[in-house]
């Protein structure tokens, strides 16, 4: 079985080309694992090209995963505006990518970093082509979330001291709008791992904490005590060693039940 070729572009519903990077599998990995690929979402203010993104994607290929690490519409070298991102949008964004990877023939897993986190519940509580979802730092109280971190700042302010990334209406009032995703846990169905750092400043690990009880038993919860919200130094290798088995098990585990 020969791997299906990787989508040439992918444009989300207003037309705009979502950024990707592939990450193609290791040739000699076996047939099953050519059609899986893993989709990784950045979180707020970030980009496709974090260091923990990076190091997943090449231990995932070691395994004979392909990757693809989407920036979402208005993030780093994607088309649209900063100001009109916000999860709703991303959620939408993210049908797209799977849309075009359904259409080649893949069958995918999903991976999301803090806000990116927060996209892949309310696509996977919906969206059956997400086999298995991995949040990562998730944010799971959006509202309390912007209110905390945001709600000194004016429209046009910079997010987190980063001049490219504007604070704007659409995102205070979307993050307020959804309130939260802990509800849309319930209709999870996937398996699902959470990985949050006991070093986070940002997201508080109670809120993966709050998802997997909401999930009734179905999400694993991970916490690396000494990890932060990026996963940076020896974080990343603690997030990869958790990660990249567990989406390899999954993979092995719907083969033998001859979901290849």
């Amino acid at each position: 079985m020969t791997r299906p070729a990787f989508p040439d572009e992918i444009r989300n519903g207003h037309g705009e080309r979502l950024a990707c990077t592939w990450t193609a599998g290791a040739a000699d990995a076996s047939a099953p694992f050519r059609r899986r690929l893993v989709v990784i979402g950045h979180g707020l203010t970030s980009d496709r090209e974090r260091p923990w993104s990076r190091a997943l994607s090449e231990s995932l290929a070691e395994q004979g995963l392909s990757s693809v690490r989407v920036a979402w519409s208005g993030n780093g070298d994607s088309e649209g505006a900063f100001t009109d991102s916000c999860i709703t949008k991303e959620v939408d964004d993210l049908g797209a990518v799977l849309d075009a990877v359904d259409e080649a023939g893949f069958r995918c897993a999903y991976v999301g970093h803090s806000m990116g986190a927060a996209v892949g519940v309310l696509r996977a509580a919906h969206d059956p082509r997400v086999r298995a979802l991995v949040g990562l730092a998730g944010i799971s109280h959006t509202a309390e979330f912007v209110t905390r971190m945001f709600g000194h700042l004016r429209p046009g302010d910079p997010m987190l001291d980063k001049p490219h990334c504007p604070f704007g209406d659409v995102l205070r009032a979307d993050l307020l709008g959804i309130g939260g995703v802990v509800d849309r846990a319930r209709s999870v169905r996937v398996p699902w791992l959470l990985v949050h750092g006991g070093s986070d400043d940002v997201v508080p690990v109670r809120d993966s904490r709050d998802l997997a009880n909401a999930s009734g038993g179905r999400a694993r919860l991970v916490e690396l005590p000494d990890a932060d919200h990026s996963f940076t130094g020896d974080g990343t290798a603690a997030l990869v060693e958790t990660v990249v088995p567990w989406l390899v098990e999954r993979v092995q585990k719907a083969v033998a039940a001859g979901r290849a």
